[in-house]
């Protein structure tokens, strides 16, 4: 059987709840989610990183990740640009993941444009689907993607972190 990964997990209090973040032994981020959606992180890694193929340890600060996130939370936006993410999604899963991370700071894009980005501009309803699939949010961008009409639809963490999230880097709705 092949070894277990091995990832470091940590927790981080924040305006708007704590923030779990799960880092791989190479300082690459794995997951990041709220505590309050564990369950669903975890049942992310399981699908990426295959149930039972990995382990959890407590660990502070691995990667400096932490510490990264706790700079993003007092005003540094351009950390997340910094930070190493390792993911595993199909193809166009982590087509839109990357995607998510060149959405400008203090910007926002809708799901169809996410699409059109791409290169699959018929495929919104999939790419709303990858975008909820995200193992990363806050790095790997999906609260900067909004409804056509400008509204705020869908977030796994909740519409008011969303929002939190979407004010806190600038962005006016």
């Amino acid at each position: 059987m092949a070894d277990l990964l091995s990832l470091s997990i940590d927790r981080l209090a924040t305006p708007i709840g704590e923030l779990i973040v799960v880092v791989d032994a190479d300082g690459k981020l794995r997951a990041v989610d709220w505590t309050d959606y564990e369950a669903r992180m975890k049942g992310l890694l399981d699908r990426f990183c295959g149930k039972a193929r990995y382990k959890l340890a407590a660990a502070r600060d691995p990667g400096g990740v932490t510490s990264a996130m706790r700079r993003y939370f007092k005003g540094d936006i351009a950390v997340l640009h910094k930070l190493a993410v390792a993911t595993s999604g199909t193809p166009f899963q982590t087509n839109v993941w990357r995607a998510l991370r060149k959405i400008k700071d203090g910007t926002t894009v809708s799901y169809a444009e996410l699409a059109a980005r791409i290169g699959k501009p018929k495929a919104v309803r999939a790419t709303g689907l990858a975008n909820g699939q995200n193992p990363i949010s806050i790095v790997v961008s999906c609260h900067r993607v909004i409804g056509s009409n400008g509204s705020l639809t869908g977030y796994g963490g909740g519409l008011n972190r969303k929002q939190w999230l979407l004010a806190h880097e600038g962005v006016h709705l």
